[in-house]
């Protein structure tokens, strides 16, 4: 007997209006934040700067991302632990899989990166996933 319950994590929207540390906006903000935080762990960020098309572009490169083989995988290795690609193992997890990006605000980082992943480089992958983290860092900056 299976359960088929869904969890919606905490959707919060980032305005510029509500970034002026002090306002009514930023304190409600810190609260919605707060509370995502600790009912769920985590919460799901809508920047007004990301614009859907681009949040909706790299969802569907990092599909392409887990589907490069393993072999070229391996080649985003780093001597820090989990700054490189990691496999799905048991000491993380089967379902688990990450990689090192180091600086993706930094275009040559990307295309550095891109470059191991695919043989031409993909630069639909850099051109987004440099936009995307370009955005996110003016965000982590904001907050």
């Amino acid at each position: 007997m299976g359960v088929n319950a869904e969890i919606e994590f905490p959707v919060i929207e980032f305005r510029s209006s509500d970034l002026q540390r002090g306002t009514d906006g930023w304190h409600h903000l810190c609260k919605r934040v707060r509370e995502a935080c600790e009912t769920f762990g985590c919460f799901e960020v809508v920047y007004e700067n990301i614009s859907p098309k681009v949040r909706e572009e790299t969802f569907g490169l990092m599909k392409e991302l887990v589907e490069v083989p393993v072999e070229r995988k391996q080649k985003n290795a780093s001597p820090m632990p989990y700054h490189g690609w990691v496999g799905p193992c048991d000491q993380v997890s089967l379902l688990y899989e990450g990689f090192g990006l180091g600086d993706a605000s930094n275009y040559d980082s990307v295309k550095s990166f891109a470059q191991l992943m695919w043989p031409d480089g993909h630069p639909r992958f850099c051109n987004t996933i440099h936009t995307m983290a370009t955005q996110i860092e003016e965000l982590n900056k904001l907050i």
